[in-house]
C-alpha cells in the first residue's frame, strides 16, 4: 500500500467577521460615513433603475442595488492614490472611491451634501445617460467609467477584461515603491475566466499589489454559481496560486472594512496580491428593475431572506444600538439623498409636451463620433526626422537583428520608464532570435520574463501604459498568439482612448515577428497586419532596412497610441545599412517610401516583400515604381505618396507574402479603387499567398506564400492588360 502525505498550501484562506468589539471600536465618523455612502449609492440606483424605465438611458443598466455593502467598505479604506477598476456592474464601486476621494475628510449623516457630492452624482449619471457632461464624454454609459483623478481606472463591459490591466496598474505601482495599491472587482462569473486566473498567477509571480476582489452574488446572470464549478467559495481560487484569501459578508460592511484592511497590510508591505470573496446579493435582474424570481431563475423566498440583511440596515441597526444616530436621523438621510438625485436628474431634463425627455444640448455633438480614436501626433513636434539618403551620420554594415536589440538599449538608456516584457526574452542570449540581446545584463529590472499567459501580459501592459509611468514594450514571440491575447488586443488597448472620452494615452509597443518559411506550421505563421488594420485604434509600422527600424521604433516607442511593430526572420539575418553612433532619430508615422522609381507601374508592399520585389523587378529591368508602405494602419496609410505615383502610372500591384484570409492588400485594393479610380487603367492587382495558412512541409509552405516568380508573374500580367509586351520568360 502507498503512504498517503497530506500537503498544505502556502498561503492562507481566512474568514473574516466583524465582532461586537469591533462594532464598539468603529470610529462614529467613519460609521456616518460609511451610511451615508450606502444611502447615496442606493438612491442614486434607484434613479437610474427610474429613468432605464422611463427610456432615458440608452443601452443597460446594471443595478448594483444590495451590493453596496462591499463597495464602501472596501473604498473606505483605500488612500486617495489607490486605484480602483470593476466590472460592467460597477456604479456603486465608482461612486464609493469618488466620493471618498471628493469628502476626503468623511460625510456627516446629519449635515447637506456638498457641492462635490453633487456633481459626482451629476457627472456619473451624466455618463449613464450618454450625455457630454460625463467623465468619459458619454462614450461610456453604464459600463465604461473612468475618473483617473479620483483613482477609477475604467471599468469594463467584458467579464473579466478589466483584470490584466488592473495588474499593470499594480505594477507601477510596486515600481514606484509608495505603497499604493490596487483593487480590481469583479463577479463570480469572472473567477472561471481565463484572463483572471493568468493574471492570477502573474500577479503573484510578481508579488503585485493588488486585490482580487470577488462580488459573489451567486448569478452569473441567470446561472447559479453550484452549475458552473465545483467549488463555490471562489476565495479558494487564490490557493492554487499562493495568494493569501479573504472571505467576509459583503452585506456588512465593516466586515469588508476589516478584510480590506488586513488586505491592504499585506500588499503595502510587499507581501503581493490578496484576494477577497465578499458575498452579496444583486435584488433585481442582471438589467433593469425586474426583480430575478420574475424570470424563473430564483425564487421569491430567497431574495426576501436576502433582503432582511440589507447592509443599509445592517448599518443603520449597529448605529442605533450604539447612539450613534437616530431613527430620525436615518430617514432625513434617506430623504436628502433622494432629493439630490431628483435634483442632479433635473439638471439632466426637460418636460416637453408633458413627456420627459433629456434637454437637447447635453448631447454631445454628431462630430464627436470619430474624436479621439487616435492621439493627434503632438509628441512629434520637435524631433528630428531623418531617412538614409540625407543622414549625415556615420554607417555601417549590421545585421537586422542586432539593430533591433542595439535601439533598444539606447532607448532604455535615456528612458527610464521603458521596461520590455515578453517570453524568454530575458534568456538565451537575448530571447529566440536575439532580439533582447545585452537587455536583461544591462537592466535587469526592466527586462521581465513573463508565464506563457499572453492575455495577462499583454493586458497588464495595457494598464502600465494607462497609468503612464511606464512605457511597456511586449514581445509575442509569434503573431498568431493575438488571438490568444484578443480580448486585450482589441478590446481593452485598442478602444482604451476613445472609449473613455477620447483623452486617455495608451503608449505601448507590441513587437513580433512574422515567420512565414521556417516551418513552423499554420499557428505560427501569420502575417498579422491585415486583422490588426481593421482595429483603429492601432497604428502599424513595418521596417523593412535596420535604419529605418531605429527611425521607426523610436517613433513608436514616442507615440501615444499602442503600436505594433512587425519585424520579419528573413530580415533578422539580413544586413543593411545602419546607424553608428546616433540612434536617436526619427521616421514619420504615416510616411512611405519610394525605394525605386518608375512610369508604368506602382507597386506597394512591406516587410520582407520590399527587397524580394526590387529584386525581381531589377532582374526585369522594367519600369516600375516600387514603394514600401511602412506604416499600415488606416490612419497612417501614406495617400498623399500612394496617389501620386499612382497619377504617374495608372496601374497598381499589391504584393505580401502572407495567405489571402488575413491579408492587407484586400482592403488597400479596395479603398484604392474608390479614390483613385478615374486615374486606375485597370483593376489593382494583387499577390499574395494560397487561401490556407502555411504548413509545416517544406513543399507546401513553400507554395503557400509568395515568391519571386509569383511576382514576376504578376508584373508580365500587370503590363500585358495595360497592351505592353515584356521580354519572353
Amino acid at each position: 500500500m502507498p503512504q498517503y502525505r497530506d500537503l498544505s498550501p502556502r498561503s492562507s484562506w481566512r474568514e473574516i467577521v466583524a465582532t461586537t468589539e469591533d462594532w464598539s471600536y468603529l470610529d462614529a465618523g467613519l460609521a456616518e460615513t460609511m451610511l451615508s455612502q450606502l444611502h447615496l449609492i442606493r438612491a442614486f440606483e434607484e434613479k437610474v433603475l427610474e429613468l432605464f424605465g422611463q427610456g432615458l438611458v440608452h443601452g443597460p443598466a446594471h443595478s448594483a442595488i444590495g451590493q453596496e455593502g462591499g463597495a464602501v467598505g472596501s473604498a473606505l479604506s483605500m488612500r486617495a492614490s489607490d486605484q480602483i477598476n470593476g466590472s460592467h456592474r460597477a456604479h456603486h464601486q465608482f461612486l464609493a472611491k469618488s466620493l471618498s476621494f471628493v469628502a476626503d475628510r468623511g460625510l456627516s449623516a446629519r449635515s447637506p451634501f456638498s457641492g462635490e457630492v453633487h456633481e459626482v452624482s451629476r457627472r456619473t449619471l451624466a455618463e449613464i445617460m450618454g450625455l457630454s457632461q460625463g467623465y468619459c464624454r458619454g462614450r461610456g454609459g453604464s459600463m465604461h467609467l473612468r475618473w483617473m483623478d479620483a483613482g477609477n481606472l475604467g471599468t469594463n463591459a467584458i467579464v473579466g477584461g478589466g483584470v490584466p490591466m488592473a495588474a499593470g496598474a499594480a505594477f507601477a505601482h510596486k515600481r514606484a515603491g509608495k505603497g499604493d495599491v490596487v483593487y480590481s472587482y469583479f463577479g463570480d462569473g469572472a473567477t472561471n475566466i481565463g484572463s483572471v486566473l493568468e493574471t492570477m498567477n502573474m500577479a503573484a509571480a510578481w508579488r503585485l499589489p493588488i486585490c482580487f476582489f470577488i462580488e459573489n452574488n451567486l448569478y452569473a446572470v441567470a446561472t447559479h454559481i453550484d452549475e458552473v464549478t465545483a467549488e463555490n467559495r471562489l476565495s479558494a481560487r487564490g490557493l492554487g496560486f499562493g495568494i493569501p484569501a479573504l472571505k467576509c459578508d459583503g452585506m456588512d460592511s465593516l466586515a469588508v472594512y476589516l478584510a480590506s484592511q488586513e488586505a491592504n497590510n499585506i500588499m503595502r508591505s510587499d507581501g503581493g496580491p490578496v484576494i477577497i470573496e465578499a458575498d452579496v446579493y444583486r435584488y433585481f435582474h442582471q438589467n433593469g428593475a425586474l426583480p430575478g424570481s420574475a424570470l424563473g431563475y430564483r425564487s421569491k423566498d430567497e431574495e426576501m431572506q436576502w433582503r432582511k440583511r440589507d447592509a443599509l440596515e445592517h448599518m443603520a441597526a449597529q448605529m442605533l444600538e450604539r447612539q450613534l444616530i437616530t431613527t430620525k436621523e436615518i430617514d432625513a438621510l434617506r430623504l436628502r439623498s433622494r432629493e439630490l438625485m431628483d435634483n442632479v436628474a433635473g439638471e439632466l431634463l426637460e418636460t416637453v409636451g408633458g413627456k420627459l425627455q433629456i434637454i437637447p444640448s447635453l448631447w454631445p455633438s454628431e462630430s464627436f463620433l470619430d474624436v479621439g480614436v487616435r492621439g493627434d501626433l503632438s509628441e512629434f513636434r520637435n524631433v528630428r526626422f531623418e531617412e538614409e539618403e540625407t543622414f549625415v551620420g556615420k554607417l555601417a554594415e549590421s545585421k537586422f537583428v542586432d539593430v533591433v536589440a542595439d535601439v533598444m538599449a539606447r532607448r532604455m538608456e535615456t528612458d527610464d520608464r521603458i521596461t520590455v516584457l515578453g517570453e524568454d526574452i530575458h534568456r538565451l542570449r537575448g530571447g529566440t532570435n536575439g532580439a533582447t540581446k545585452g537587455l536583461a545584463a544591462r537592466f535587469p529590472d526592466r527586462t521581465i520574463g513573463t508565464p506563457i499567459s499572453e492575455n495577462a501580459f499583454l493586458g497588464a501592459a495595457g494598464g502600465m501604459a494607462a497609468d503612464g509611468r511606464v512605457i511597456p514594450v511586449v514581445e509575442f514571440m509569434y503573431p498568431d498568439f493575438m488571438w490568444v491575447a484578443a480580448d486585450q488586443m482589441f478590446n481593452q488597448i485598442a478602444k482604451y482612448r476613445h472609449m473613455f472620452g477620447g483623452n486617455s494615452d495608451m503608449p505601448l509597443v507590441l513587437r513580433t515577428k512574422v515567420s512565414i518559411g521556417t516551418g513552423y506550421g499554420s499557428q505560427h505563421s501569420m502575417d498579422p497586419a491585415g486583422i490588426v488594420a481593421t482595429s483603429p485604434g492601432w497604428r502599424i509600422v513595418a521596417p523593412s532596412t535596420p535604419f529605418d527600424y531605429v527611425g521607426l521604433m523610436n517613433s513608436a516607442l514616442l507615440c501615444r497610441d499602442p503600436v505594433l511593430v512587425l519585424e520579419h526572420v528573413d530580415l533578422y539575418v539580413a544586413k543593411g545599412n545602419a546607424p553608428v553612433d546616433d540612434l536617436d532619430y526619427f521616421i514619420p508615422l504615416g510616411k512611405a517610401k519610394i525605394v525605386r522609381s518608375g512610369t508604368k507601374l506602382t507597386i506597394l508592399t512591406y516587410l520582407s516583400m520590399v527587397k524580394l520585389t526590387l529584386n525581381v523587378v531589377n532582374g526585369l529591368g522594367v519600369d516600375v515604381e516600387v514603394i514600401d508602405l511602412r506604416s499600415l494602419d488606416r490612419a497612417g496609410l501614406d495617400w498623399e505618396t500612394v496617389e501620386t505615383s499612382v497619377r504617374k502610372t495608372g496601374n497598381v500591384l499589391i504584393v505580401e507574402q502572407g495567405s489571402s484570409g488575413p491579408s492587407y492588400g484586400g482592403w488597400l485594393a479596395d479603398e484604392i479603387q474608390r479614390r483613385l479610380f478615374d486615374w486606375l487603367d485597370q483593376p489593382v492587382q494583387r499577390v499574395h499567398g494560397g487561401e490556407a495558412s502555411p504548413s509545416i512541409s517544406k513543399i507546401l509552405e513553400a507554395a503557400s506564400a509568395t515568391r519571386a516568380r509569383d511576382i514576376e508573374s504578376a508584373i508580365r500580367k500587370a503590363f500585358a492588360d495595360q497592351g505592353r509586351l515584356m521580354a519572353a520568360e
